[in-house]
């Protein structure tokens, strides 16, 4: 019995260990995955080599790797193995494992497919599995140990104790694992509390947590799911939004009340996040007709015939309008952040004006709030001194802003003359977040060189006056599925009412673009690239159409004005050098566009193109990914848009490089069926598993464990 029982206990070990290395190499691979492909696609010269060794002083990592398609190992560690090379692994389009044993010693070998841009190829992780060795070892031991310490009498019953034990071993775990997908906590570890079960119990959690917060993997993200962890997270919470543009606006049309939505990213972004959350917005009332629509307490119910959370209009002037809007915030810090080489305007005036708008928007939210510690998200760079007004009226409040455009380097951003003021209003804030790593650290750099405060790099935070600000990197993202899609007509149908709409050639290849009238969005820049591409392939003339949709917007500051005028100078200079009577390559739609035409003319096109000179992210790539649920199309992408970072499947440009964009346009437009089906596949599920919903829950999850934190330590006190 002995003999029998030894072997399978060893064997149970050793399955375990081996599932114990799967889950760890999987939880290694997601959290570098970002950083090699970065470092795949970094110029010429850079060596991952030196963040495989950092990674390889873990315990049990024996080495790093990369594979490429072609099978050459490149950027290995030192004491890679040399029984293991490229050739010798299975290397395929999903994960895979392999045991290799090398001179007496066995090696797990985890492979996990990789791609960045044009860059592919396999990251090989190796394991010791020495431990499980020894712990197969150590199974046989105490197996033989207790089996000889009990009478012959009881070798049945001990049988069935081992096989009810392993029964509740499987039910524990799938308990754990049915939590797990469910977004569940796991409470408990498997019956008996052993070493391996509190280790596996600790793997699942951590699996389950990284799941929710990086992956979303097997995690639906849809208003139920966010609203339910709200519950379960967050029970009671009173949300708030702060933002200068609001969601709905009443304009009165001939006599008529109209509604419209406004065409902003941040809008599109958070409007699915309050119709799951419930709450109040509150915005600047700036439609013609938004004082005809609100009660006596300037407040609003939307959306409109199915309410779900109430809207909250502030009033300004045109005086406060032309200060704090136009002059602080869009001719001050839009072009200092966007670091777009129009230089930035300050004046004293408008910083006046901006600090006593941010007053008036601190005032309204103490208003709005029916409890002391709210969770108040501010949003973007026109109420930078509102967190820390905020904080001071209401300190038990959970302030979470979210910077939606790039924060430049502290070079950069010393030219602003209110800078201390800017940063210190920003670290009222609870956590402080930007699209990208990038952007944390720029601000982790200014608040460094410019105030007295201390920097916790490790875990990216900034305290001042006694006060923490968490500093975080969320991607936004877009609704999924987008409200904008439904009801939306097949492709074919589509294409052929934007065709008729806009008087295209019947078989015209289509390119489109969709953005307001912005110095940053690079449209001069990719009608260059159409009439480059025009001129260096002939054979698109007359067959090729680049649509613009365009919507005017901040038309009272002269770049803006000037930028439009200049647009469509430049469009009739390229018609009239590559067009004729009956076709007009560039078509310039300068109106509003609501979000289902916007989605009309994705479905209509061959290929997108977001030319952005810098940006914080670009829902407009999203978008048209969103919009190609028949996985055709072509994404033409900014190398200076956040979105670049996760939509890595698009033809990545840099916008200033006429030839090179006009070159990428050529690509999209010969590339195969086959080879777009492959590339939108991803980035739709890219999109479909990071949505707002995923974005608005790392924010609000993240908040609610810094709230228990703050009652556990407020108990111990």
């Amino acid at each position: 019995m002995v003999i029998a029982l030894a072997p399978l206990g060893s064997a149970m070990v050793e399955g375990w260990s081996r599932r114990d290395v799967e889950l760890r190499s999987r939880l290694v691979f997601r959290s570098i995955r970002d950083q090699v492909a970065a470092g795949l696609v970094a110029p010429p010269g850079f060596d991952l080599a030196p963040f495989f060794e950092r990674l390889s002083e873990d315990e049990r990592i024996l080495g790093l790797g990369f594979c490429t398609e072609a099978g050459t190992l490149r950027y290995a560690t030192k004491q890679w193995p040399k029984a293991i090379s490229c050739a010798s692994l299975k290397r395929d389009r999903t994960d895979s494992f392999a045991t290799v044993t090398d001179q007496g010693r066995r090696i797990h070998v985890s492979v996990f497919p990789i791609a960045a841009g044009p860059v592919t190829g396999h990251l090989l992780l190796l394991h010791d599995l020495a431990f499980a060795d020894e712990r197969a070892r150590d199974a046989r031991f105490y197996t033989m140990l207790s089996v000889i310490g009990v009478a012959a009498g009881l070798g049945l019953l001990a049988l069935a104790m081992v096989l009810a034990l392993q029964r509740s071993w499987v039910r524990s775990v799938r308990t754990m694992v049915a939590d797990m997908r469910t977004g569940g906590v796991l409470d408990a570890a498997p019956s008996g509390d052993s070493p391996l079960g509190r280790e596996l119990h600790g793997l699942l959690e951590e699996l389950r947590v990284e799941r929710t917060y990086a992956e979303g993997i097997h995690v639906e993200w849809s208003p139920k799911t966010l609203h339910r962890l709200l519950m379960e997270e967050l029970p009671g919470a009173e949300v708030l939004v702060v933002s200068n543009r609001e969601p709905y606006i009443h304009n009165r049309v001939d006599g008529a009340i109209a509604l419209q939505r406004p065409a902003s990213g941040l809008v599109s972004a958070l409007e699915p996040v309050m119709r799951a959350c419930g709450g109040t917005w509150i915005a600047h009332g700036s439609g013609s007709a938004d004082r005809d629509t609100v009660d006596r307490n300037d407040r609003v119910p939307v959306p409109p015939g199915d309410p779900t959370y109430m809207l909250r209009r502030v009033w300004l002037s045109d005086e406060e309008q032309d200060g704090y809007y136009y002059g602080l915030a869009n001719e001050g810090l839009w072009p200092l952040c966007h670091i777009s080489f129009v230089r930035p305007i300050f004046r004293e005036e408008d910083w006046r004006r901006y600090k006593a708008v941010n007053e008036r928007f601190a005032d309204a939210v103490v208003q709005e709030a029916d409890r002391d510690d709210p969770i108040v998200l501010v949003q973007d760079y026109h109420f930078a001194l509102l967190p820390r007004m905020i904080r001071a009226r209401l300190p038990r409040a959970t302030v979470i802003t979210f910077w939606h455009i790039p924060w430049p380097n502290a070079e950069t951003f010393s030219i602003c003359p209110w800078r201390e003021e800017i940063i210190d209003g920003l670290l009222g804030s609870t956590i402080l977040g930007f699209h990208t790593r990038f952007h944390c650290n720029n601000f982790l750099e200014a608040a460094d060189r410019f105030m007295e405060s201390r920097i916790d790099r490790e875990h990216a935070s900034v305290t001042l006056g006694g006060h923490e600000t968490m500093v975080r990197a969320y991607p936004i993202s877009i609704e999924w599925p987008p409200s904008a899609l439904e009801g939306q007509a097949p492709v074919a149908d589509c294409r052929a009412a934007v065709i008729d709409r806009f008087g295209l050639p019947p078989d015209a290849h289509i390119a489109v673009g969709v953005e307001r009238f912005d110095y940053t969005k690079g449209l001069l820049d990719r009608i260059h690239a159409v009439d480059d591409l025009l001129g260096t392939h002939p054979e698109w003339r007359g067959r090729f159409v680049y649509l613009q949709a365009a919507s005017p917007t901040r038309s009272k500051l002269g770049a803006y004005s000037a930028l439009q005028a200049e647009t469509v100078r430049l469009a009739e200079q390229v018609n009239a050098r590559h067009g004729s009577d009956d076709y007009t390559p560039v078509v310039l739609s300068i109106r509003h566009h609501e979000p289902t035409e916007v989605f009309e003319i994705f479905r209509a096109a061959d290929l997108c193109i977001v030319s952005s000179l810098h940006d914080g992210m670009n829902l407009v790539a999203k978008e048209f990914v969103a919009a190609r649920d028949d996985e055709q199309g072509v994404l033409v992408l900014s190398s200076f848009a956040g979105a670049s970072r996760e939509l890595s499947e698009a033809l990545i440009v840099n916008p200033y490089d006429t030839r090179s964009m006009a070159s990428a346009i050529d690509a999209a437009l010969r590339m195969s069926t086959a080879e777009q089906r492959e590339r939108m596949h991803l980035m739709r599920d890219m999109v479909r598993q990071r949505n707002v919903y995923r974005w608005a829950a790392q924010m609000l999850l993240d908040a609610a464990r810094l709230r228990k934190r703050a009652r556990i330590l407020a108990g111990a006190a």
